[in-house]
């Protein structure tokens, strides 16, 4: 009776040894278009009369915190069934101004106790510009700039269109780089215009060959609405990307988002065309089977049913905020993105 008590301790010391599943912090690192979060009042030394706020003519106040109420609730629900937190990280596109970020956190208190954002004025003729927000309890910032994409027409005026915004930090203890970007549209043609995403595709390059130098093991993520989908030239000749795979390379981006988008996957829709113009792209340093350090884990759209548009011209769509010169109660007209990264605790 004795040997089999000590027999029973002993499987049971090696279950518990041995036995236990790893623990694992795991952040959710998301991108979204906002789809013109603009305020209600007239900047003079900017085209926002052409945003659809602008256009309201009655109760523009009132539906500019629905607005902000709808954004609000998408915000707290990405990534939150594997995290159970707002994202970690969020890049985000079509706003506005300081203003508007700030309408965006402090009328929730969530946001408000747990994020704060980086942001700086873009020469945009509209006025819309990238940030990054971030919990300021897990993301440490150490230094952020922001580039200018400077852009000439075939006739040769200047095209001013939105800054790219690099910011370094730590997150569990590891320095990552983000790059937040939002790359000119396709106006007059998608063939017309591509050459204005090739280069801002070079101008991503020449931001991460520079870190690479400095540091060739960094981790860098690239994210935005890029106005391509993952197979066109600026994400396959310029930089370069790559499909996820075993055999990595540091300073090789990979695209999670090409395989999607080639299962038909999109995060907009034009013209009867699904596209996947919202993308979160990685080097190869995030990529790991053994996740003892922060790894890239899975790649998701947020496109739950009540973000999608039900009925009508734009039904299957991504239900936007603004049409026909009124607001809609939707959303946005682009699905927000979003990847987890993880990492095992000691």
């Amino acid at each position: 009776m004795r040997n089999k008590l000590l027999g029973i301790i002993f499987i049971l010391f090696i279950q518990i040894t041995f036995g236990q599943k790893k623990k694992y912090a795991i952040h959710s690192v998301a991108f979204y278009n906002l789809e013109n979060l603009f305020d209600t009042i007239n900047n003079p030394d900017t085209n926002d009369e052409a945003s659809p706020m602008m256009e309201i003519k009655s109760n523009r106040s009132e539906i500019y915190f629905k607005k902000i109420k709808n954004l609000q609730k998408v915000i707290a629900e990405i990534g939150y069934e594997k995290t159970r937190a707002l994202p970690t990280i969020l890049g985000v596109a079509e706003i506005e101004n300081e203003t508007v970020l700030d309408d965006l956190m402090s009328s929730n208190q969530t946001l408000e106790k747990n994020y704060n954002y980086i942001h700086y004025d873009s020469p945009d003729k509209r006025g819309i510009d990238v940030a990054l927000l971030y919990n300021k309890n897990k993301f440490i910032p150490m230094n952020h700039h922001s580039y200018e994409l400077k852009l000439w027409s075939d006739k040769g005026y200047r095209i001013y269109t939105r800054d790219q915004l690099l910011v370094s930090g730590y997150l569990e203890n590891e320095l990552i780089h983000i790059i937040v970007n939002h790359w000119p549209s396709r106006r007059g043609g998608e063939k017309k215009s591509r050459i204005l995403r090739e280069k801002a595709a070079f101008l991503n390059k020449k931001i991460s060959d520079s870190i690479f130098t400095k540091h060739p093991h960094s981790k860098i993520i690239l994210m935005g609405d890029l106005n391509d989908n993952p197979t066109n030239s600026s994400l396959k000749k310029i930089l370069k990307t790559e499909e996820i795979s075993k055999q990595k390379n540091d300073t090789i981006f990979y695209n999670p988002y090409e395989t999607l988008y080639k299962k038909g996957f999109g995060t907009l829709g034009y013209r009867d065309q699904v596209h996947l113009f919202d993308q979160i792209l990685i080097n190869g340093k995030f990529i790991s089977t053994k996740f003892n350090e922060l790894s890239f884990y899975q790649s998701h759209i947020f496109n739950p049913s009540y973000l999608t548009q039900q009925n009508g011209k734009y039904k299957g769509y991504p239900f936007r905020s603004f049409g026909n010169g009124s607001f809609t109660d939707g959303f946005s007209d682009h699905y927000p993105v979003y990847i987890y990264l993880i990492k095992e605790l000691d």
